[in-house]
């Protein structure tokens, strides 16, 4: 039996299935589902067709989601604003999710997936949110927010914190231009412009 994810006949690049693809793809596809990805639904399978490109793209990948040296839940929400001002189905259908997992507020995702000012109740999350939103909109980070992730997570955190944006901007740009689906077929962002305009966030309290 072919398989097929749900969804794939939507996309506008096709869509492999296991029986399809050939010995390098196989192998990138088995590495993948046995890592802690688990499975193959976002821009991987775009970039499985250069099989060359995918390899390095996975192993970047999987080194800016799970082992940069920002806690968890701040990485998250660095994806789940990328995700957001790009308006991109999939990646936010997943960081969404594991972001409450990793301990981000719920009213704060449902903020940003509004558009509406998010609330912090942690400075560190409003410096990544602020860093993530200026460097999306408007090409840096102010000197103010730079030298606080600086600051907070040193060197090392600032220039970490930059690759995951531009990292997850390529995921949203390939998922977006290939239309790569939601696996439920759900889309978990309201209708509008593909970039979104995204306010700046506050601390509680403040």
């Amino acid at each position: 039996m072919t398989k097929m994810a749900p969804g794939s006949d939507t996309a506008r690049i096709p869509l492999l299935s296991v029986e399809d693809m050939n010995d390098d793809q196989r192998s990138i596809y088995d590495d993948v589902v046995a890592g802690p990805r688990g499975r193959m639904i976002g821009p991987l399978r775009a970039a499985i067709h250069s099989p060359e490109m995918a390899a390095l793209w996975s192993e970047f990948g999987a080194f800016l989601r799970y082992r940069t040296c920002l806690p968890h839940r701040l990485n998250e929400l660095a994806i789940i604003v990328t995700g957001r001002r790009w308006r991109a189905a999939v990646e936010w259908w997943v960081h969404a999710r594991v972001g409450v997992e990793a301990g981000l507020s719920p009213s704060a995702i449902e903020a940003i997936r509004d558009l509406r000012p998010p609330v912090f109740e942690d400075a560190a999350e409003l410096e990544v949110y602020e860093f993530t939103r200026q460097l999306q909109q408007d090409g840096k980070p102010s000197e103010v927010v730079y030298r606080q992730i600086e600051r907070r997570f040193g060197t090392r955190g600032v220039v970490e914190l930059t690759a995951v944006i531009g990292y997850y901007t390529m995921v949203a740009q390939t998922l977006n231009a290939h239309e790569i689906p939601v696996p439920d077929a759900h889309m978990p962002l309201p209708d509008g412009d593909a970039l979104a305009h995204l306010p700046a966030g506050r601390l509680a309290g403040a």
